[in-house]
């Protein structure tokens, strides 16, 4: 038998392994928040909320001036936060995404806790050492921005649950059942509708599979409950409605909704399994205890018996927080590794489960899992400290515009060549030609190149341009082109007539 304290906690490993390892969780979360930007959402996202910050506008969306209505402001909202305590930089617009990854675990402790304070460890540690976390929690992006606040929804919902089958006064349900409709309100300002969707389907589905009914107490919630979610994301989608009409519900809830998830409008085609290789990577290091846990949990869901153990409860709802958006993006047309991170959080409570099982019959499982957390965690800190900066320099386009500055090419216009490159939407943006849907304005060949420099008067332009395109530029003979840098994602160059 396991040696236990008297509050049912397993004295292994020790309070200084625990201590250790909470301490490895923050250079975990927060180191590498000064790389440049990469791929294409992070440079947008960030120059939206500048844009916003520069106007004192915290409800219009724009980017290069026009209307960008793809997302809903939260991620805007703390970047803005961040932007005037930290200046505009990459650190600031990642250091919110970073807390969001903490609070998400810190949900997952207290979570744990509502059961027992041994559970709240494991699950805590098994977050802290979960690489799809750790990796969305470093992207400026809203899918932590939305997994946060779903994240604290769920699980004040599943301490009301429990409180209501402990038969409780109302007065001790009253409050998480307030916060799950907070956090409810939260995640339609995250990301949209799915803020909603995933919270009612993960509930019910967690209702049906446990073979009881929702209390009096949660259907009569309904009525004020939603009201308060409403009141919430109400402090945006009221009025953007009432300024934009319906230029607002056509592009957010009609084309980022429904179009999105319809069609492939936006380029982002997966095959249907997509998800079913992307989150297994998203839970290592904890992958194979995650397959045993998940099919144990199925063996869970099938039980004929009421499943009203706590544990076993709390074994459903995460199979039911796992499937639901795993099953809804699998259907969807356009699909992208971020769209499946609400998932994530089910796969970490069913991967702590089942650790702090084995580690409640052997030393040996605790102190395994114990170490695998934290090699997993320090692994990660030196890599966000001497690997990943290098990368990001060599993807991301800010060291191009930085080696034109140097050279003194600080104002000239900035064009882009063949491809679009999206991180100099912030570090080029008012330097940049956009279309009249925010898009930037990308030309084919050097004849487009030289009618552009003309319709600009002459003089000198910036053209940013992929690396197997370089040689159009420096070899044409009525154009004086001298290639400034380049990286893995192109070259900069700068262009007049000879």
């Amino acid at each position: 038998m396991p040696e236990t304290t008297n509050r049912g906690e397993i004295e292994w490993p020790p309070k200084w392994v625990w201590w250790t390892l909470a301490g490895l969780s923050l250079p975990t979360f927060l180191l590498g928040l000064s790389v440049p930007f990469l791929g294409p959402d992070e440079p947008r996202y960030a120059q939206v909320a500048r844009e916003m910050m520069d106007r004192r506008d915290w409800i219009t969306p724009t980017l290069a001036g026009r209307h960008w209505f793809e997302k809903p402001p939260l991620l805007y909202w703390v970047e803005i936060a961040c932007f005037r305590i930290f200046g505009v930089n990459e650190f600031a617009a990642h250091f919110g995404p970073a807390l969001m990854g903490l609070a998400t675990v810190v949900c997952l402790w207290l979570l744990g806790r509502s059961l027992n304070i041994d559970y709240g460890k494991w699950l805590a540690l098994v977050a802290t050492s979960t690489l799809g976390l750790i990796v969305f929690a470093h992207g400026a992006t809203t899918d932590i921005a939305v997994t946060f606040p779903m994240t604290a929804a769920l699980v004040s919902f599943f301490v009301f649950d429990r409180r209501a089958v402990d038969g409780e006064s109302v007065s001790r349900l009253f409050a998480p059942l307030a916060a799950l409709y907070m956090f409810v309100g939260l995640s339609l300002l995250g990301k949209g509708l799915i803020g909603i969707i995933f919270p009612v389907a993960i509930i019910s589905l967690y209702y049906l599979f446990s073979r009881r009914w929702p209390s009096k107490t949660l259907f009569v919630s309904l009525i004020w409950g939603l009201a308060i979610s409403t009141a919430v994301a109400a402090t945006w989608y009221l009025p953007m409605y009432l300024r934009h009409g319906w230029e607002f519900i056509d592009e957010f809830i009609i084309k980022q909704h429904f179009q999105r998830f319809t069609t492939n409008e936006y380029q982002h085609p997966q095959p249907f399994y997509f998800y079913l290789y992307i989150l297994p990577l998203m839970v290592l290091p904890w992958l194979p205890l995650c397959v045993a846990a998940i099919v144990r949990a199925i063996k869970t869901v099938l039980r004929q018996d009421e499943n009203s153990s706590p544990a076993s409860s709390l074994t459903i709802l995460a199979i039911c927080w796992l499937a639901v958006p795993l099953v809804f993006f699998s259907f969807s047309g356009s699909k992208l590794p971020g769209y499946v991170l609400p998932a994530l959080p089910g796969a970490v409570i069913l991967c702590g489960i089942a650790v702090r099982e084995l580690a409640s019959k052997s030393k040996g499982w605790a102190y395994a899992g114990a170490a695998l957390a934290g090699i997993t965690m320090l692994t990660i800190s030196v890599l966000l400290v001497t690997i990943v900066p290098n990368y990001a320099s060599c993807e991301s386009g800010r060291q191009l515009i930085v080696a034109a500055d140097q050279k003194g090419y600080s104002s000239e216009p900035v064009l882009v060549m063949h491809s679009y490159f999206y991180n100099a939407e912030f570090y080029a943006t008012t330097r940049l030609d956009h279309d009249a849907r925010g898009k930037q304005v990308r030309l084919f060949g050097t004849a487009e190149v030289k009618d552009e420099i003309r319709r600009r008067g002459g003089g000198v332009v910036l053209v940013l341009v992929p690396n197997e395109y370089l040689s159009q530029l420096t070899e044409d003979p009525h154009l004086n082109a001298e290639s400034i840098g380049s990286n893995e994602d192109g070259a900069i160059v700068a262009v007049g007539f000879r």
